[in-house]
């Protein structure tokens, strides 16, 4: 069967014509309700790139989405979070309108503001559709709240201090999403400290049964592939678990296996950091020295 083409969303204004919302109050950024909502056909592309930010809530929702190898149902209230270049496939179409809210933003509309550089650190933006955002009744009611907010200041007319208006009310909104998103990771602490445990066997048996690495060093990507989520989704999760960033719990390891070969073997310090896969053996004396307060060479010196 052949796979359908990928349909690119480059403006607020495609977006609108694609579901029939009308055309936008402001050309570079629009929250809708569903119940402006038009139902979509099966003429609707089902593999799309958005190429600006999207910010959903959505509640009973009955189509599937899917993001790489990974498919999430929405049949209770979530959110969702897509940056520019991501790509979304709809695997079923809707039968119903859902209930929430969409809001979208144009990347020029951030251009040159505060916001602009922190929407970047958001790390949600770039997680897949299974780790979705959950909300409690009250956290979806504020959620909700600031999206009405939006659509009334958007839709009540532009003068000299709408852009800072909306760009507060946006900050807010993911301040808030940020927050909640650290709540997840502590009220859903089993299925946190699962992936966590998981992802120590991973990491132990990796560096336990590697030999020489031509590939280079781990990365973070590996281990996230391996627990089938998203490496910013794994890298926010380690840091309210245990305060250390994934790279971080990478280098740990290195460092481990590299006291282990320094100590055990006879190999050279080059022939190590070629083992554990630096391309460069004054990068791993760096990292080495860094994390121990020693070189390499005066750690192997300490046991003779």
């Amino acid at each position: 069967m052949k796979r359908e083409a990928l349909y690119a969303i480059n403006s607020i204004s495609e977006y609108h014509a694609l579901t029939n919302l009308g055309k936008p109050v402001h050309p570079l950024v629009s929250v809708f309700n569903f119940k402006e909502y038009t139902q979509p056909n099966e003429a609707r592309p089902r593999r799309m790139l958005y190429n600006i930010y999207v910010v959903n809530i959505k509640k009973n929702f009955d189509g599937k989405i899917k993001y790489g190898q990974q498919y999430y149902d929405f049949d209770e209230g979530v959110m969702t979070f897509y940056a520019p270049k991501q790509v979304i496939e709809i695997k079923e179409m809707i039968t119903k309108i859902p209930d929430g809210y969409t809001l979208l933003i144009h990347p020029d509309f951030l251009h040159g503001t505060a916001l602009g550089s922190k929407i970047q650190t958001y790390g949600f933006f770039t997680y897949a559709s299974n780790e979705a955002l959950h909300l409690s009744a009250q956290e979806e009611e504020i959620i909700e709240g600031i999206f009405e907010n939006l659509r009334t200041e958007i839709h009540s007319g532009t003068d000299t201090h709408t852009h800072d208006v909306v760009l507060s009310h946006i900050d807010l909104l993911l301040s808030y999403c940020k927050r909640f998103y650290d709540r997840q990771f502590i009220t859903r602490k089993k299925v946190s400290n699962d992936i966590f445990l998981r992802f120590e066997e991973i990491i132990a048996a990796y560096f336990k049964s590697r030999e020489l690495s031509p590939e280079g060093l781990p990365s973070v990507q590996y281990f996230a592939d391996q627990l089938f989520i998203s490496p910013n989704y794994l890298n926010d999760l380690l840091k309210n678990l245990t305060g250390q960033t994934t790279q971080q719990h990478i280098h740990n390891h290195l460092i481990e296996k590299a006291k282990e070969l320094l100590s055990t073997t006879t190999l050279s310090v080059s022939e190590i950091a070629y083992q554990l896969g630096f391309q460069f053996p004054q990068s791993f004396n760096k990292l080495f020295k860094n994390k121990t307060g020693t070189t390499p060479l005066e750690f192997r010196q300490s046991f003779n």
